[in-house]
């Protein structure tokens, strides 16, 4: 099967060569834009394939990135620029390597953070957003309990094991799983070693200069970044409606702080939605009609 992606290579600000999955627009589609995808703290660009693939039919160019230290994308070899304000740097200077002024960001848990922190860095580079089950308040004991798993050490596994590790972290999230879907899942998750074994497709050290505490006092800046974002540019934000990370109440906060800002709940899932539910694929496909 003809892979669906080209493999796009840029360089960050400070020398580390970056990855993401550039899916063009389809031949024969009126070019829409750019669409940058920006994934949660240990995912990576194939969380978005689906979601991708939808785009790309519908004329818009998905680029669906690894951040640092992820997957395809090379590891710091400062592990203390694995933070929001570096992450969105590496944003901007993908945009500007492919001559982009203006994208729609779609990030999910800390792209979602990303998201904020490039529009509070440079604002002219969103025409619209879409922010995935994070926000500016995330609770204590949401974080606790990523604490527990991320960054862990794991010995080698197959990929029946490594689905049901993905599934014992995340059978909360996703009740509705199939055997299938947590094979899926383990396949986006982990990365195949030349002895055929899995092992996870993250630097561990990613997780430890992530600190809950800052998060928790950032709260009042990231308030004021989403305020700023959903004052210039259509904002969708999509919680899953079992989720521990955002607070409904949160959530309904967000869509409220602008008339641009709009709220789904995706039904009978937990932290991430994966954006290929019919309610957030309806939803995201409504934004983009609204963007110019």
């Amino acid at each position: 099967m003809t892979q669906p992606y080209d493999d796009l290579y840029w360089n960050s600000n400070d020398g580390l060569r970056l990855h993401a999955r550039d899916y063009p627009a389809d031949a024969g589609t009126s070019p829409r834009g750019t669409v940058v995808c920006i994934p949660g703290l240990t995912r990576n660009a194939a969380d978005f394939d689906a979601l991708a693939q939808l785009l790309s039919a519908g004329g818009w160019r998905v680029l669906a990135v690894d951040l640092r230290g992820r997957a395809g994308s090379a590891r710091a070899t400062d592990p203390t620029s694995y933070n929001a304000r570096v992450y969105a740097d590496d944003m901007a200077a993908l945009l500007h390597s492919q001559g982009v002024d203006k994208a729609v960001f779609i990030g999910t848990s800390l792209g979602v953070l990303v998201t904020i922190t490039v529009a509070s860095r440079t604002p002219g580079l969103i025409a619209a957003a879409v922010l995935n089950d994070a926000g500016p308040k995330v609770p204590r004991q949401a974080l606790t309990r990523i604490g527990k798993y991320a960054g862990k050490t794991l010995p080698p596994m197959d990929l029946e094991q490594a689905a049901a590790y993905a599934e014992s972290i995340g059978k909360a999230s996703f009740p509705r799983f199939t055997s299938d879907d947590w094979r899926a899942m383990a396949s986006r998750m982990f990365r195949k070693r030349d002895d055929g074994l899995l092992e996870l497709d993250y630097d561990p050290a990613i997780i430890r200069t992530t600190r809950p505490w800052v998060l928790w006092l950032l709260r009042p800046v990231l308030w004021r970044a989403v305020r700023s974002l959903t004052s210039r540019a259509p904002v969708l934000v999509v919680r899953g409606a079992l989720s521990d990370i955002l607070p409904a109440e949160v959530a309904r906060q967000m869509a409220a702080t602008s008339p641009n800002a709009s709220l789904v709940e995706v039904p009978d899932v937990g932290h991430a939605p994966t954006l290929s539910e019919p309610v957030a694929k309806d939803a995201i496909l409504a934004l983009l009609e609204r963007v110019k």
